[in-house]
């Protein structure tokens, strides 16, 4: 198989010779046709060897005849069944299913190359439903967006005062950390609330691929792929504050980064980027300063589809800001929460 070119979009031929070890063909899988980022490649590895573990467990070996539709309902049922000691469910829904769908595109791919003796193995093989696929029940309300808004715009007044009681009796007579980046944590708010991007996304987004004027920012989302989001007129006027007011006390320690949002000078050993942990610690600071609980950075992305569903009743705009490549996705959120049905079926008395 070394030295072997295929055309694109065609798949590459393998050796049959080398075909008898379902171990080999993650192997091959993993380097000739997965082409995500980094990260995504680590999740479908640990899936793929979590099944293989299972296999080897269950029939002694790993050759691919061996690899049936039953073995693969076995599989998920044992997933299902693993149990914590605490009686807790140690796999959820959500991550069965992911494995499931990385397996199923790996045994898809063999079959084209080496057809499975029963059929695919896992064609007929259904995922879990989750009935709240995306948790739209999550979704920052408007009031809870309001409040949050207002908690981020206090921040460069009020954020991050030093926590040294002793020196600075009075918390109006304490100053702001040295570390502390109030309107860069200000735009961050604004980005995830007024675009509906993953925290992730914020993290990899670049100031060269900020388009200020058509107010849309290009970022590489999971999977590798490049989504275009679209951001109100209140975020990138947060963001053009951070630019103008603090971005620049960073940019000679970290000049070399392309990221729009930059650490601090005094963080050592970063490389230029923030992390998704970093994203929810400004999360946490706002949402507490709010009084808003139970919200992760991800509400705001659920609240960003329910907004647009509820203004223009087009699953489409939901797809186009979001970047699901899936319209089902999209479609989850016009899905009704418990709380507004409650108040549907209050309105007939």
């Amino acid at each position: 198989m070394a030295g072997q070119a295929s055309p694109a979009g065609e798949l590459v031929p393998v050796d049959p010779k080398k075909s008898d070890s379902l171990a080999w063909w993650i192997e091959q899988y993993l380097a000739l046709e997965v082409t995500t980022v980094e990260t995504s490649r680590r999740e479908q590895r640990r899936d793929l060897a979590a099944f293989l573990i299972f296999m080897q467990r269950e029939v002694r070996h790993d050759h691919p005849d061996a690899w049936t539709p039953r073995l693969t309902q076995a599989f998920k049922t044992s997933l299902q069944n693993f149990i914590n000691r605490d009686g807790s469910r140690h796999w959820s829904d959500r991550s069965i299913n992911r494995m499931l769908a990385h397996l199923k595109t790996f045994a898809k791919w063999v079959h084209r190359h080496r057809p499975f003796m029963l059929g695919n193995p896992t064609e007929k093989v259904k995922q879990i439903p989750t009935g709240s696929l995306l948790m739209v029940e999550r979704a920052l309300t408007d009031t809870e967006r309001r409040k949050l808004l207002d908690a981020a715009d206090m921040l460069p007044r009020v954020g991050g005062l030093s926590r040294d009681r002793f020196r600075h009796k009075s918390p109006e007579s304490r100053p702001m950390r040295k570390g502390y980046r109030p309107w860069r944590n200000r735009a961050i708010a604004y980005t995830l609330i007024e675009t509906g991007m993953r925290r992730a996304a914020v993290c990899r987004i670049n100031l060269a691929n900020s388009d200020f004027a058509g107010r849309q920012i290009e970022v590489e989302e999971k999977g590798g792929a490049t989504h275009a989001y679209k951001i109100s007129r209140d975020g990138l006027q947060a963001i053009n504050d951070y630019l103008a007011h603090e971005r620049g006390q960073d940019v000679e320690h970290f000049g070399d980064s392309p990221a729009l949002f930059l650490p601090a000078a005094t963080v050592v050993n970063s490389d230029g980027r923030l992390t998704p942990v970093v994203i929810n610690a400004i999360c946490g600071e706002v949402c507490k300063a709010a009084d808003v609980h139970g919200k992760t950075p991800h509400s705001a992305r659920h609240a960003m589809g329910r907004y647009l569903i509820e203004k223009t009743g087009n699953v489409a705009a939901v797809q186009r800001q979001l970047g699901h490549k899936n319209a089902a996705y999209s479609l989850q959120y016009t899905r009704i929460t418990g709380e507004e049905l409650g108040k549907v079926l209050d309105g007939r008395q």
